[in-house]
């Protein structure tokens, strides 16, 4: 595996994520487009946890070759529990870019790093790898996410117009990205 690729991709998606989520109006960033869908700013915070608490935290246990087991996690119950839609778009976004940048520094300190070394996780075993590669293709599922709740949220807000002229968006317009069981 050509780890230096997928940390880069760390790197630019940190950017992409904050592109995404710069200058959104707090009605926007709050904006749901039905109850189960997450907002903007939910979407923000929940990748900001996820760097805290799942995917690199648990890559230092399977790296670091730790007896540990994996802490629980339940992002579905964190976007209630830690209030998300409540928070601020900018804290929150400068609290991912800070731990990403901090996870990035952790992954370039790591020497020759054994990406074949297994875990044996409640859901059977995982790679170090494994993991490494999802917490990359995790950041394209909300980036995807992101642009959609923008995409519906301009839709909303140009009724009674129609949006059909910019060109095919390839998906049905009455389903969005729901959020991912993490």
């Amino acid at each position: 595996m050509e780890a230096a690729y997928f940390k880069r991709q760390l790197a630019i998606n940190r950017d992409r994520i904050a592109a995404l989520a710069r200058g959104i109006p707090e009605e926007q960033a709050r904006w749901k487009p039905d109850p189960e869908t997450w907002s903007i700013l939910e979407v923000v915070n929940h990748l900001a946890d996820e760097e805290e608490l799942d995917f690199p935290a648990r890559l230092k246990i399977i790296i670091e070759k730790s007896e540990k087991p994996w802490t629980p996690i339940d992002p579905e119950a964190w976007v209630i529990e830690g209030k998300y839609n409540e928070q601020d778009l900018f804290e929150s976004l400068t609290r991912f870019m800070t731990l990403r940048n901090t996870n990035l520094g952790w992954l370039d300190s790591v020497e020759n790093p054994d990406w074949d070394m297994v875990y044996e996780a409640p859901f059977g075993e995982i790679k170090a790898g494994d993991l490494f590669v999802s917490w990359v293709a995790h950041d394209l599922v909300h980036l995807r996410q992101l642009v959609e709740l923008q995409r519906l949220y301009l839709e909303e807000k140009a009724k009674p117009f129609r949006l059909d002229y910019a060109g095919d968006w390839g998906i049905p317009e009455a389903e969005p990205v729901k959020n991912e069981t993490d």
